[in-house]
């Protein structure tokens, strides 16, 4: 830790999402160095967050006052950055997801584990306000039994003028929207409902507007009984809902979480309920550099991140094969 005892971390990863993560970050801790191969783009952000603009990672890594990182760098490379930032000591925070593969994010968990470092992967979708509440519901016993989970998260990226080269590459981009959009929904179904067992999916290209398929549907069946449905879409409109139908209740979270509605059972009525605002980002980066002083475990660490790539890695498998298929270890189409 630095000697004014104030969190220092180094920004790795410095477009769009690397901006929200420091700007998140600042108010519990510093941003000491920032890196990108771009040496005009570090040292743009360095100035903007008045940090040192490292002319590599070794700088990072060797740099003893970093007390962690914030990556933000396309999917493919994170986990030889998240393995590279264990042995050098430094906690991680890492974007979602923690990668396209199991075997990569295993590495993940296994250097982060023998470093004894933290890891934190940013799932903030199940922290939205409206999240938070359907849990406290389903808990509280409120919803009853869930019956079924429908997630829809969609946004018009193809449409994009300013997407990055990375991002219109389906080696970067399989199943369209899922790495950047349907991952939050796979890690929302289970905070939400608990594991998802088996997977069914459907991938296709409705528009040609880039060489990415646009439209992905997923059908779920959860471990506890009900089932879940997630569609993404990256050639339409700005979309996320969750819907949890229970015996007793029927809750709507919309408009990005900021919204819920509530329908009792034998009412042909829902009504909203009030909620309070919540920085999803502020607070998931408050728990980071808290993890890093207590050696508390974070929410979404690797466990929770792992199981949203199993189920990531069983839909590329489900569209593939058109068939359904197990969840986890020793998985099977059927």
């Amino acid at each position: 830790m630095a000697e004014d005892d104030q969190i220092q971390l180094a920004s790795i990863g410095l477009g769009w999402w690397g901006e929200m993560l420091a700007t998140a970050a600042r108010p519990v801790a510093r941003i000491s160095q920032v890196y990108a191969r771009s040496k005009e783009a570090r040292d743009e952000f360095a100035a903007r967050h008045s940090a040192k603009s490292a002319p590599d990672l070794d700088s990072i890594w060797a740099d003893s006052s970093i007390d962690g990182v914030l990556i933000a760098t396309p999917h493919s490379v994170r986990a030889e950055l998240v393995e590279a930032a264990a042995a050098a000591g430094k906690h991680i925070f890492v974007e979602k997801p923690l990668a396209l593969t199991v075997a990569e994010a295993e590495r993940c968990l296994t250097a982060t584990r023998n470093a004894n470092v933290v890891l934190q992967v940013g799932h903030n979708k199940r922290r939205q306000s409206a999240i938070r509440a359907i849990k406290t519901s389903i808990d509280a016993g409120e919803v009853g039994r869930i019956q079924a989970i429908e997630t829809e998260i969609s946004l018009p990226l193809v449409y994009k003028p300013d997407l990055p080269q990375w991002r219109q590459d389906a080696e970067h981009l399989p199943a369209g929207g899922m790495t950047p959009l349907g991952v939050h929904m796979i890690d929302t179904i289970q905070y939400l409902g608990g594991e998802i067992s088996r997977v069914m999916a459907m991938i296709t290209r409705v528009t040609d507007r880039l060489d990415l398929d646009d439209s992905t549907i997923c059908l779920f069946e959860l471990a506890t009984g009900p089932l879940a449905t997630l569609s993404t879409l990256i050639a339409t409109g700005p979309v996320q809902t969750v819907t949890v139908f229970g015996t007793e209740q029927v809750l709507w979270a919309e408009h990005d979480g900021t919204r819920l509605y509530r329908q009792i059972r034998g009412s042909l009525d829902r009504v909203e309920v009030p909620l309070e605002p919540v920085d999803t980002l502020a607070e998931e980066l408050a728990e980071f550099v808290s993890c890093i002083e207590t050696g508390n475990r974070p929410e979404t660490g690797g466990p929770e991140a792992l199981s949203v790539v199993e189920v990531f890695e069983a839909i590329l498998e489900s569209a593939d094969t058109g068939r359904a298929v197990s969840v986890g270890p020793g998985r099977t189409a059927r």
